[in-house]
């Protein structure tokens, strides 16, 4: 809250609460953002241009499989194992 005084008045300026509405209209619902299998959620914005899908449970997905969930938390890349190993057929 901010007050502002000026000779004989007060003012005082109130900042709402953000409310969040789940972006999940799906049914089953996709699972939630702090869920192991988050990134099974839906997405609702892909951009593979610049590296990233938004998913319906709020959850940004870059395409290096890091994450940045809706209260700022940042997940590292976590790619499989062995990815840098070439298989070949004889």
């Amino acid at each position: 809250m901010t007050t502002s005084r000026s000779s004989s008045r007060t003012t005082t300026f109130t900042h709402p609460q953000r409310k969040t509405t789940p972006m999940c209209q799906h049914q089953p619902p996709c699972p939630s953002a702090d869920s192991t299998d988050r990134e099974a959620a839906h997405p609702v914005a892909h951009h593979p241009e610049q590296g990233w899908s938004l998913l319906c449970n709020g959850v940004l997905l870059f395409e290096d499989t890091g994450e940045l969930l809706p209260d700022g938390q940042v997940i590292a890349p976590h790619r499989p194992d062995g990815t840098n190993r070439v298989a070949t057929t004889v």
